[in-house]
């Protein structure tokens, strides 16, 4: 279980409380007005903002303190982050080892996970040669090499296509339905979260309000969220 207690986040003159939980395996959808905050609630549990109040815990390991690269997380931003000069399984390979360095048994599971997302034998392809879906696909197979127990989606696919970004938002649901990963998106469209998310943190006014059943939320939503929507 992934806990925000009492949390107090900052961002030069902007402030966000946070206090809830969110279930082990749990897949959850981040929304709100822009501006809100939603991108900073992500970026802080990941651990590149820092709290200024409050703890945060997965299971019992207290992660306030701890740097990015300790905690149980791996992080897919809206850009994809790919290095232009590497191929395909390069950039998959950094999320394993960051120079690169593979042995016998990590290559295997590079070449596992270029699979896994559909990209068997494109491996050796960079990443101009690579449509912006399979550019996507990429980045989602270097997060699944991590084997973290938490993915964050910073709206990695906002750049395709309707058609390709349900795609992927498909194979982001099958994989961490396999792995019972614990999933938090951030989105600005609802059918993002009805598609892949049961549960929506509602983020506004300076809160980041408990996850409730998604369905519910955009059937009845609060007049923030309704201003939002339109």
């Amino acid at each position: 279980m992934l806990k925000l207690e009492d949390c107090a986040i900052a961002n030069g003159n902007f402030a966000l409380r946070a206090d809830f939980e969110v279930e082990t395996g749990a897949s959850v959808a981040i929304i709100g007005p822009s501006g809100a905050g939603k991108s900073t609630l992500l970026e802080t549990i990941a651990g590149f903002r820092d709290l200024q109040a409050g703890r945060m815990f997965w299971d019992q390991q207290n992660l306030t303190d701890l740097p990015p690269g300790k905690r149980p997380l791996a992080m897919l931003f809206q850009d994809g982050n790919l290095f232009p000069h590497l191929s395909a399984e390069q950039n998959v390979a950094l999320g394993i080892n960051p120079n690169g360095r593979l042995s016998q048994k990590e290559q295997s599971q590079v070449q596992s996970a270029l699979t896994r997302v559909g990209l068997s034998g494109m491996g050796a392809r960079k990443p101009s040669e690579l449509s912006g879906g399979q550019q996507s696909r990429v980045a989602l197979a270097r997060v699944l090499v991590q084997n973290r127990q938490i993915l964050l989606l910073d709206e990695p696919f906002a750049a395709l296509g309707p058609a390709l970004k349900a795609d992927m938002l498909d194979l982001v649901a099958d994989l961490v339905a396999e792995t019972r990963t614990t999933l938090l998106m951030v989105s600005h469209d609802p059918r993002d979260a009805h598609r892949i998310a049961r549960q929506t943190v509602l983020v506004a006014d300076g809160v980041a309000h408990p996850p409730v059943p998604t369905a519910e939320l955009f059937e009845n939503p609060p007049e923030v969220l309704r201003d939002y929507l339109g």
